[in-house]
């Protein structure tokens, strides 16, 4: 599942979910890197 989150006040970095962290942030793997970083969710309509 690809996930989005934000890393810092202004990168954002899109990859597959790999773990929910006990913070509330999420990690997300791109290519053979894990970034961690608050979520973003998505708006309902």
């Amino acid at each position: 599942m690809l996930r989005t989150i934000t890393v810092g006040s202004c990168v954002s970095v899109q990859g597959t979910f790999v773990r929910s962290l006990p913070n509330g942030k999420i990690a997300v793997k791109v290519g053979k890197t894990v970034y961690a970083g608050t979520p973003i969710h998505s708006v309902s309509e």
